[in-house]
């Protein structure tokens, strides 16, 4: 891990590089470079294979800070992270093909995500068979489909494609494919309002073969229910601290904008002004409550406590908090906010974006009700 004075001047320097990606839509590559060259981007990898092993308690709050110099990056970064402990945990992949992508990220820097969205599927997590099919022809898989809003696509080394096999009885799971593979192409689709620079395009595979020890992890419909719990809590709170990062990188915006803007009537910055103490006051709390409930979800998780409808309901109340928080600056300042010049409207676009990750506000509260309520 990072010295706290390494780690500050790395966000330093993506907080600078943002602006100019979030306008031209391509991946800081350069961030992706600074994360490889700290080994930042083997973090869960296991110790077996060189990795840092490290546990949400430590990646946490290390995907607030990164957020809080790009989120875009942060997004790419908590999916590496994500993943890799998958990874190093699950008992279903190929020992070789573990030892490969693992060391492939130790040594290399390579990155991975998980393909899963489909255009007429939607979101997995709602439910339903992946229209992306795998087939046994002339003695190989071959792989057929497409994916959208696939984070980090032009910079992955590899998708973990949701599939179902062609067979009576489909069978659906993860196939691990090599990105560069003939008959995979990259259609530039994300033109999103925020997170502009996740490159999330759509992936489309043309009859790609897939080796046999690239099946990862095929099951039956019915195998996969009530499996990955880990992974819905990993997910949901990397995304929540994430977000935060952002509610506080436009804090921090904020509080220099108060302190610098002297309007001529007031012979005094708006720092002075009452209206803004309590504005401030109520982001402190919002933000307060944020970190309130990390801390309290991971006693808990560690304690073997936690479940997924928790993790879901506390990634909502976060970003519902940090989306908050940033309304709230926006509101109070007038047009500086929404000016493209000032890093706040960025801020705003990017945030809102908290709301399209899974789950949704609608999801996460309905299974947290009906939990309450016992059915």
């Amino acid at each position: 891990m990072l010295s706290p004075e390494d780690l500050t001047a790395l966000v330093t320097r993506f907080a600078a590089r943002a602006a100019a990606h979030d306008v031209s839509g391509e991946i800081a590559l350069e961030n992706l470079h600074d994360l490889k060259s700290a080994g930042l981007l083997c973090l869960t990898v296991s110790p077996a294979y060189g990795g840092g092993g490290k546990n949400l308690r430590d990646i946490l709050p290390l995907l607030e800070q990164v957020a809080q110099g790009d989120p875009s990056t942060a997004l790419i970064f908590a999916m590496q992270c994500l993943h890799h402990h998958d990874i190093a945990t699950s008992s279903q992949w190929p020992e070789a093909t573990r030892q490969m992508v693992s060391t492939a990220a130790v040594q290399d820097g390579a990155l991975l995500n998980a393909l899963r969205v489909e255009p007429e599927l939607g979101t997995p997590s709602r439910g339903g068979i992946p229209a992306t099919k795998l087939a046994r022809k002339n003695g190989q898989w071959v792989l057929n489909g497409c994916k959208i809003y696939s984070t980090g696509s032009t910079a992955l080394r590899w998708g973990l494609v949701w599939a179902a096999t062609d067979e009576a009885e489909p069978r659906v799971g993860h196939v691990l494919v090599p990105l560069d593979a003939p008959g995979i192409r990259v259609e530039h689709t994300w033109d999103q309002m925020g997170m502009h620079a996740t490159a999330s395009h759509t992936v489309h595979f043309q009859n790609v073969v897939v080796a046999d020890d690239h099946i990862v992890d095929i099951r039956s419909p019915a195998d996969w229910k009530n499996q990955g719990t880990d992974t819905i809590m990993w997910h949901a709170l990397c995304i929540a601290s994430l977000y935060n990062g952002v509610a506080l990188s436009a804090k921090n915006w904020l509080v220099d904008f108060l302190h610098a803007r002297k309007p001529a009537n007031l012979g005094a910055s708006l720092a002075t002004l009452p209206r803004f103490h309590i504005l401030m006051g109520e982001i402190e709390g919002l933000l307060m409550s944020n970190r309130a409930l990390i801390a309290n979800w991971l006693q808990s998780y560690e304690a073997g406590q936690a479940t997924p409808t928790d993790a879901n309901l506390v990634k909502h109340l976060i970003t519902e908090n940090a989306i908050s928080s940033v309304q709230k600056a926006v509101a109070a300042i007038g047009n500086p906010a929404l000016s493209r010049t000032n890093p706040l409207e960025r801020h705003l676009r990017n945030i809102l974006c908290a709301r399209i990750h899974t789950p949704q506000a609608d999801t996460a509260l309905a299974i947290a009700g009906k939990k309450a309520l016992g059915i």
